[in-house]
C-alpha cells in the first residue's frame, strides 16, 4: 500500500509462493519464546536487513547501526517500495549492501537473522509475520501492530514459528523514567492504587502528525495506537501488572475539517500567507532528499495540509484504564498544545510521587528532570535526574546498545521488551478507539487470545 493511500503492488512488493502473503513492516519481541535481549551473542556479527527507509528506519535503525555497531552488526539489505528513497538511504546510511523493492527477494538473497521493521504501521503485522516464518528474529518499531486481528495474526505467528521478537520501546531506558520505575519498585510511596498521566503534544510535534499518513486511521490505528502506544507501555512497565478494562473519550475538534480553508499540502498552497502552520519542507535539505525528490515514484506528500477533510483520527484523547491488580490510570493525550511534555503523579498507600517533564522548550534552561515525591504525614524529597545525550532522553542509545552490543546484560528494571508487551501496548490503544466509537467499556481479553495478568509476565 503507498504511502498516499494509492494501492501500488505492495502484493508485488511481498511476493511470496505459498503461504501466509507477509506485507507489513514492523517487529515484536515474543510472548513465548524469550526477547533478543536474552539470547547470548555468538562470535559472528548479526546479519540484519531493514525493511522501510524512511526517516526512523535510516537514521536509528540505519545510520546509527551502521556507524556505531559496525563491530556487532552486518547491514546485509534494505528494502522499500519507493526505488529512489531507497537509494537515498543506502547513501545516507553509508553501506553498500544490495538493495530491493521486493521483500521475499531480499530476504532470499540477504539471509539475514535479523529483521528491523520500520514501514507504515498498518503493514508491520506482514512483515513480521513473513520474517518470522522465513526464520528472522524481529526488531520492530512501535507499535507492533494497528488492530486486534493483525495482533492476533502475529501472535500465532510468534508462537508457530518460536522466533524472537523486539519492541522498540526507547521511552524506557531514560534515565528519569527508569529512575521512577525504580522508586516503585522500592516502595517508595507504598503500594501503588492509581495514576494520573496527562501528555501535551505542541502545536509543531503535533501538527506533523496530521500532515502525514498517520492522519488517517486506516494507516496509523489513531494516535490512540500509533502515538499512545508509548505511553501505555510505560504504565503497563511502571505499574507491573496487565490492563483489564478501558473507557474512552475522543474527537476531532482542531485539525481537519475544522477550519475554513485548505489546500493538497504546503508547498502551492494558496493560503500560505494566513495559515499558521504553514511548512515549507524544501528547507530541510535532509526531508527533501528523503520525500519532496522521491515523490515521483510513489505520490507521497510528507507536507500533506493539516486541515485535509481526509483526516479521521482524534486529536484529543482521554481514558480510565483499570488494571488487573486494582490501579486505576487516569490518561490524556493533547495534541495542539503550546508546549510540550507531561505530567504524571504516581498515588500510593504511603505517599505520592510526581513529574512535570518538560520537551521541546527553547526556554527550557534546566540540564535536568526533577521528581517529587511526598511521603504521607512527612516530607518532601526533590531527585533531579541529569539529561542523557542522545534521542529520546538518552533512551536511543541505551536500547541499541542492549540490541546489537550486550544483550546478555543483567536488566534489573526489566526494560527489554517483547511481543506480549507490543501486544498489551497497542490493545490498550485498540480498545480506547472501540470506546469511543461504542460509547462502552472494552475489555482487553475480549480482543485476542491473551488474558490479562495480575503481574506482568
Amino acid at each position: 500500500m503507498r504511502a498516499d493511500g494509492h494501492s501500488v503492488s505492495r502484493r508485488d512488493f511481498i511476493k511470496t509462493s505459498g503461504g501466509v502473503v507477509a506485507a507489513s513492516m514492523l517487529a515484536q519481541p515474543s510472548t513465548v519464546a524469550q526477547s533478543l535481549s536474552s539470547q547470548p551473542r555468538s562470535s559472528a556479527k548479526m546479519r540484519y536487513a531493514v525493511v522501510g527507509t524512511g526517516i526512523r528506519g535510516i537514521t536509528m535503525w540505519g545510520r546509527s547501526v551502521a556507524r556505531e555497531y559496525a563491530d556487532y552488526v552486518d547491514i546485509v539489505g534494505l528494502c522499500d517500495i519507493n526505488p529512489g528513497r531507497l537509494e537515498f538511504a543506502k547513501d545516507y546510511i553509508g553501506v553498500d549492501c544490495p538493495t530491493f523493492t521486493e521483500f521475499t527477494e531480499m530476504m532470499s538473497q540477504t539471509r539475514p537473522d535479523t529483521l528491523c521493521v520500520t514501514t507504515m504501521d498498518s503493514t508491520h503485522d506482514e512483515f513480521i509475520v513473513k520474517g518470522m516464518e522465513m526464520g528472522c528474529d524481529i526488531v520492530t518499531e512501535k507499535p507492533m501492530t494497528t488492530d486486534e486481528d493483525k495482533c492476533q495474526t502475529i501472535l500465532d505467528a510468534q508462537a508457530r514459528t518460536r522466533k524472537n521478537v523486539a519492541v522498540t520501546f526507547n521511552y524506557r531506558y531514560s534515565p528519569h523514567r527508569v529512575r521512577m520505575k525504580e522508586l516503585l519498585m522500592e516502595g517508595r510511596i507504598g503500594r501503588l492504587t492509581s495514576v494520573d498521566f496527562h501528555w501535551y503534544l505542541d502545536i509543531y510535534h503535533g501538527a506533523d502528525y496530521f500532515r502525514r499518513w498517520h492522519g488517517k486511521e486506516r494507516y496509523g490505528g489513531t494516535l490512540f495506537v500509533h502515538k499512545s502506544t508509548h505511553h501505555f507501555d510505560l504504565l503497563n512497565w511502571w505499574i507491573e501488572s496487565e490492563p483489564e478494562e478501558v473507557f474512552a473519550h475522543g474527537a476531532l475538534e482542531y485539525y481537519g475539517h475544522n477550519h475554513p480553508f485548505r489546500h493538497t499540502n504546503c508547498r502551492g498552497c494558496p493560503h500560505s500567507s494566513q495559515c499558521q502552520h504553514y511548512w515549507d519542507i524544501t528547507q530541510d535539505r535532509f526531508l527533501t532528499n528523503l520525500y519532496v525528490d522521491q515523490e515521483q515514484h510513489d505520490g507521497y506528500l510528507r507536507d500533506g495540509c493539516v486541515w485535509s477533510t481526509d483526516i479521521d483520527i482524534f486529536d484529543k484523547m482521554a481514558a480510565q484504564i483499570r488494571y488487573a491488580n486494582g490501579v486505576q490510570v487516569s490518561y490524556s493525550c493533547t495534541t495542539y498544545s503550546p508546549y510540550e511534555g507531561y505530567r504524571i503523579a504516581f498515588n500510593g498507600t504511603k505517599g505520592r510521587m510526581e513529574a512535570w517533564i518538560k520537551e521541546r522548550q527553547p526556554w527550557q534552561a534546566e540540564n535536568h528532570d526533577e521528581i517529587r515525591v511526598t511521603d504521607n504525614f512527612g516530607e518532601t524529597e526533590l531527585i533531579q535526574i541529569s539529561h542523557a545525550t542522545g534521542g529520546h532522553g538518552g533512551g536511543d542509545t541505551r536500547l541499541l546498545d542492549r540490541i546489537f552490543k550486550d544483550p546478555t546484560a543483567p536488566d534489573p528494571n526489566r526494560l527489554a521488551a517483547g511481543a506480549r508487551d507490543g501486544a498489551m501496548s497497542i490493545l490498550i490503544g485498540v480498545a480506547a478507539r472501540t470506546s469511543v466509537k461504542t460509547g462502552e467499556p472494552v475489555k482487553i481479553a475480549s480482543l485476542t487470545t491473551l488474558k490479562p495478568r495480575l503481574d506482568r509476565p
